[in-house]
């Protein structure tokens, strides 16, 4: 874990002083956005990009930092964003490890004018399962990693902190719960509201909307989960997912962890989810967005089974970003899917 700013990111801070783009200090009522009426927002990633322009509209500038088909874990800031987020009012992070290069961003630079918001402390989050160099019996022990293709028992307690959770071994896929993503939405909406008030009632009206369109998706993936033979999943690839199927109490076997780097599963974690997959008649093994699919290919060649996507949104490929996809589309999209997998 990054405690100092790399080489890197120092040259970056370096050339953005000497391009000499440091924000002019904004006029009383006005906004940080370089002289424009209107609010300037800035995500880190893709969900908290959707919701700000979900509730704004045309009323706000929102930006995006992470490219499209990147990986937030591997995510340099260029110049630019640097400059995009001293210059913006509102600044919008997840709060764990996939941040590590915000914090040296934000101690480096005058934040007095902009309020910060982290997803992690706005919901109740749970630590992430990572017990490495561990001996596991398949059979006898349900409480092992899911590097190695394991259950969760969820009994985790959902812990929440103030502050900063990037020194801590949280899940930090907050968002991929409606609940959550309500929550974040509506303390995204309050700041912007209290930063805008001639567009306060449009935003709170879009809120509104949203929020009620989130409550029809949930309700949507209940009645799949109610419906379903089953309430087991298989990922052949990471597991962002807790946080998902612990507000519909699903069971789930992964290949690795959800913040894993690894891209090869070993010999013993195939031969337990091809079993598993055999074992329960599972239909349907995932992958996720952005992924090599080797081992949920493995796991489809050996079995039969259909191999899907469920898309974390985290981030997007260009091609989706072009049709404008939305993190509302993702997730119906998932609710389709998970019927496929539960039927």
């Amino acid at each position: 874990m990054k405690q100092k700013l790399s080489v890197g990111l120092v040259l970056i801070l370096l050339l953005a002083i000497i391009s000499g783009c440091s924000p002019s200090t904004p006029k009383s009522g006005s906004t940080a956005n370089s002289g424009e009426d209107r609010l300037s927002i800035v995500s880190t990633i893709f969900p908290g990009y959707d919701f700000a322009r979900e509730i704004v509209g045309e009323n706000a500038k929102v930006t995006m930092l992470l490219p499209p088909g990147s990986e937030s874990h591997s995510f340099e800031p260029t110049p630019q964003d640097i400059i995009a987020i001293q210059n913006c009012d509102v600044f919008l992070y997840v709060g764990g490890d996939s941040d590590a290069w915000m914090k040296g961003i934000l101690d480096s630079i005058d934040t007095s004018r902009m309020t910060i918001l982290s997803m992690m402390d706005i919901v109740d989050v749970v630590r992430e399962e990572i017990k490495e160099g561990m001996e596991h019996d398949h059979e006898d022990d349900h409480e092992d990693d899911h590097e190695h293709g394991y259950e969760d028992d969820h009994e985790d307690d959902h812990d929440h902190e103030d502050g900063d959770h990037q020194d801590t071994e949280y899940d930090e896929h907050v968002w991929t719960s409606l609940i959550n993503a309500k929550r974040i939405t509506q303390a995204l909406s309050d700041v912007l509201c209290q930063l805008d008030e001639k567009h306060a009632p449009i935003f709170r009206e879009n809120t509104a909307t949203y929020l009620a369109k989130l409550d029809v998706l949930d309700a949507s993936f209940h009645q799949v989960v109610e419906e379903g033979q089953r309430k087991t999943l298989i990922f052949g690839d990471r597991f962002p997912f807790r946080y998902f199927v612990d507000e519909y109490d699903l069971d789930y076997y992964a290949a690795f962890p959800g913040c894993s780097t690894e891209t090869e599963a070993n010999a013993k974690a195939v031969a337990f989810l091809v079993d598993k997959v055999k074992t329960e008649e599972i239909p349907v093994v995932f992958y996720i967005e952005l992924s090599n699919e080797k081992m949920a290919d493995t796991i489809s060649e050996s079995t039969g089974a259909k191999k899907l996507l469920f898309h974390s949104c985290h981030n997007l490929t260009k091609d989706e970003v072009k049709r404008g996809v939305t993190y509302l589309e993702l997730m119906a999209q998932n609710a389709e899917h998970l019927k496929e997998a539960l039927g």
